[in-house]
């Protein structure tokens, strides 16, 4: 499996989102109307627009991007990973300096590739919608439009495990419990973002989480190509230094 990719051109990342505002009063009346018509289509009858609007953040016109987390296999034998964040309350400030990273990780590595876990579906669109929002260029790497399928450097842990089966949704928490990796979710899990940043305004701790989803899943890429795996001792982030 995968034998054409090498570790070390691959980034790893991981996005955490939020709804645009912290209540569904403090958005705007043309929003709200959208958001009605939006919520819809998975809100039971009893429930308001106003009620789920905390879903809001899975939506990319209804959400923003509080941290994008990445993470690159610096050296072999052992492997040694490195990870960093970029967050904050200005999204466009963060996907700026996530762009420039970006830019200049294809410029210097012709055969980069992005991973992540559920990315073709979630993180890649979202990255590239909200860029397109915040008024920004989209790194050549990210958009698709025109692409042959082998052009595409993007890789996804759970489209690569579904082999196939496009009926089936696998967690990044339940593949790496049955892959004996450890799991990211042993404090929070993605229901809690929000409440962590609009309530706790706590946003260190969405980026130590972010940055955990993003170390398991370069862990469970590493078992899909049947390579040795990333010891604790080998990992550093830069983030808060």
């Amino acid at each position: 499996m995968l034998d054409n990719i090498k570790v070390e051109d691959v980034m790893f990342l991981d996005i955490e989102t939020v709804p645009e505002s912290s209540s569904y009063e403090l958005i705007n009346p043309a929003m709200q109307i959208l958001w009605d018509k939006k919520s819809r289509q998975f809100r039971s009858p009893e429930q308001t627009a106003q009620d789920v609007y905390e879903r809001a953040g899975i939506y990319s016109e209804f959400g923003k991007i509080i941290c994008i987390s990445v993470g690159l296999i610096r050296e072999k034998n052992p492997f040694s990973f490195r990870l960093k964040s970029f967050y904050g309350k200005d999204e466009k400030s963060l996907l700026s300096e996530f762009s420039g990273m970006l830019l200049k990780f294809s410029k210097t590595n012709k055969e980069a590739v992005l991973c992540a876990h559920n990315g073709k579906e979630f993180d890649f669109p979202y990255i590239a919608r909200r860029m397109i929002i915040n008024g920004l260029i989209i790194p050549e790497i990210l958009d698709n439009a025109g692409k042959k399928p082998w052009e595409i450097k993007l890789l996804d842990t759970m489209d690569l495990w579904k082999f196939g089966d496009y009926k089936n949704y696998t967690s990044l928490d339940l593949l790496t419990t049955i892959l004996r990796i450890p799991t990211p979710k042993d404090d929070i899990d993605g229901s809690m973002v929000a409440g962590i940043f609009y309530i706790e305004d706590n946003l260190e701790r969405i980026v130590y989480y972010c940055e955990k989803d993003v170390l398991a899943i370069a862990r469970v890429l590493l078992r899909f190509m049947n390579l040795p795996q990333i010891s604790e001792d080998k990992i550093e982030s830069v983030t808060f230094q």
